[in-house]
């Protein structure tokens, strides 16, 4: 028989309850990363409070404009840093400076691969100009003269050497807006600006670095001998060791310069000799890529040598950057550019798709003849993909990311690029600051904490605590799965500061129930039988619910947006603990209230624990007509 129109339908809210843990479980096996067994798939993040981390220590070099760095620098760069490590502040990691010139960051989790965080993560949009064969390999020794020996057969850097670009590069927004000109003259040279660091010997002397682009480009002069410079100088385009196989002898001392010594190079000398290959180009220092008003060379999948052409869409030309899935539901980063960075992006797709002039050389070419731009950040191509249409949206950087990778990315670009290069010194292993035995005491007195609670209900309310029993249990599978799936898409870190934020939340929610179940005394008290009182003390205590709960939700927001560190990981636990302990109330609590008013055994004074306030037997009402009374 379906319950009168106004009356609650309790399996509704049950059955939102079902879905939500089913949900909410199925990502915590199946979704955000989730690998290893089912033990694996079951562990939280754990901070290095408890189970230690990994540790990295930064030096600074210089600034991007080759100066020495100042305690704003670097305070600047502890900030980005930071930022990008612990975007949400749950992560709980450690940056902090030392001394004048590190930066100690510390992450939670052992043998990590901290190398990347300090990059200097300069993006910058480049239209691709030409490819070569970027392997840095020589041709094969001449054999022996023979009446049929052939020249050794080496791939033409003008050849089909092009990788394949993205075939989803029609809403890729890898834009950096081309400067449209021609190759230039070679004998110009349009360098790379260099590390003022960058020390011109392979070796890691102690002797001061040239402190000019001349004297560097000298050093490396003398190092690769006269006439190697000579015939690198001379070459007006790639070099074809097929026409002219003394080439391969005379550059060969070019393929022994290490990445700083090959960025002080012109930029023409970088691409057009076939000996320096993109294992030195990727070592370069990120600062001699960066000027976008140069044309650059950058590597794609550690073969391809390309020609970049100015840099007029960058980095800051970036409003905001996240990462979503695409319609193909690999992971992208999408971009929202500023108004001024989304007029030059439109400049350039125009131009690319266009090829104006004809900057573009077939070898740079995509599949359908259109010009490709790169999306270049520090030295590394990201992905190049083909300008299928002029672009005057929002668009996408493709390239085969993972949820880590894409997430990385965006936050570099949100972030912003630091203002000083470093340089990584140290990375170990560090044992937990308070351990294992710490974590089973937070453990414990949770734990505790929860058993008195449902003691103190079981003898106060009796059949009640039964309630209240099973509302803990179901908010701490929520709690737990909770913990888990944030871990992996937020990096969420449990610390012991979290752990007494969720024991503060047992207060909480402990609070609910005695205003819920004293309220339903009240309503006892002034008449009503224990069914309708279950209804009429839900209204009444609802409120009070909400607001207790709202007060200590706010208090936890305040809290987590003004503190740092491990406040913040507090915070976050006790909010996220006292909105799911709502979420039971309003989905289990109350739903199971109203069917067990429905039954016999609530009825029972004893049972039920209402017996205090429940009547011994109803009295039959009196009649106001005095006839009935005198009879």
């Amino acid at each position: 028989m379906a319950p009168p129109q106004g009356q609650m339908r309790p399996g509704r809210q049950l059955a939102v309850l079902g879905g939500i843990f089913v949900v909410l479980y199925l990502l915590v096996f199946f979704a955000g990363g989730a690998s290893g067994g089912w033990k694996d798939r079951l562990e939280p993040r754990l901070g290095l409070d408890l189970v230690g981390g990994t540790r990295l220590t930064l030096e600074a070099t210089n600034t991007l404009d080759g100066r020495a760095p100042t305690a704003d620098n670097l305070e600047q760069a502890r900030q980005i840093i930071e930022s990008r490590v612990n975007a949400y502040g749950v992560a709980e990691a450690e940056v902090v400076t030392e001394g004048d010139r590190n930066i100690v960051v510390s992450l939670p989790g052992e043998n990590r691969d901290l190398t990347e965080i300090g990059s200097a993560a300069e993006l910058r949009f480049r239209k691709v100009l030409k490819i070569v064969d970027g392997s840095g390999a020589l041709p094969a020794p001449a054999p022996a003269p023979s009446e049929d020996a052939e020249p050794a057969a080496t791939p033409s850097p003008s050849g089909s050497t092009s990788p394949t670009p993205n075939a989803e590069a029609s809403a890729s927004p890898s834009g950096g807006q081309g400067g449209g000109a021609p190759t230039p003259d070679p004998s110009q040279s349009p360098s790379a600006a260099p590390s003022p660091s960058a020390s011109p010997s392979s070796d890691a002397g102690e002797e001061p670095a040239p402190q000019t682009l001349e004297e560097q480009r000298k050093a490396v002069e003398e190092k690769v001998g006269a006439e190697a410079w000579a015939a690198a100088s001379g070459l007006q385009a790639p070099a074809d060791f097929s026409a002219d196989p003394s080439l391969a002898e005379k550059l060969k001392p070019f393929a022994e310069l290490t990445g700083r010594e090959v960025a002080v190079l012109p930029t023409q000398m970088q691409f057009n000799v076939p000996t320096i290959g993109c294992l030195q180009l990727d070592d370069r220092p990120p600062a001699s890529i960066s000027a976008p008003d140069q044309q650059v060379v950058a590597c794609e999948g550690g073969y391809a040598k390309n020609l970049l052409d100015q840099a007029k869409v960058l980095g800051t030309d970036v409003d905001s950057a996240a990462a979503v899935r695409d319609q193909t539901s690999q992971w992208v980063v999408s971009l929202d550019f500023t108004r001024d960075g989304q007029e030059k992006w439109t400049a350039l797709t125009r131009e690319a798709f266009n090829n104006e002039g004809q900057a573009c050389d077939p070898s740079a070419l995509g599949d359908e003849g259109r010009c490709r731009v790169a999306v270049v950040l520090d030295n590394a191509i990201i992905s190049s993909p083909q300008i299928q249409g002029v672009l005057t949206g929002n668009s996408q950087i493709t390239g085969n990311f993972s949820n880590a990778e894409a997430s990385e990315l965006a936050g570099y670009l949100n972030y912003g690029a630091l203002p000083v290069t470093f340089e990584a010194q140290e990375q170990q292993n560090v044992t937990a600051t308070l351990g294992a035995s710490y974590l089973r005491a937070g453990l414990l007195a949770a734990g505790i904490g929860m058993l008195l609670v449902i003691i103190y209900s079981f003898f106060y309310y009796r059949l009640l605590g039964s309630v209240i029993f099973a509302s803990l249990v179901l908010s701490a599978l929520l709690l737990f799965g909770a913990l888990v799936v944030l871990g992996r898409q937020i990096g969420f870190t449990l610390t012991l500061a979290g752990i007494s934020g969720i024991i503060v939340s047992l207060g909480v929610a402990a609070d609910s129930f005695v205003i819920y179940f004293e309220r339903l005394k009240d309503e006892i008290r002034e008449g009503r039988n224990p069914r309708s009182a279950v209804s009429r003390a839900w209204v009444r205590a609802r409120r009070t619910i909400i607001s207790a709960n709202a007060i200590t939700i706010m208090s936890a927001v305040v809290l987590y947006i003004v503190s740092v560190g491990a406040v913040k990981g507090f915070a976050f636990a006790l909010g996220l603990a006292t909105v799911l302990d709502l979420v039971v109330v309003f989905l289990f609590r109350h739903p199971m209230m109203t069917m067990l008013a429905r039954s016999r055994a609530f009825l029972s004074p004893r049972v039920s624990g209402l017996g205090r306030v429940l009547p011994a037997k109803t009295e039959q009402p009196q009649s106001r007509n005095p006839r009935v009374k005198e009879a």
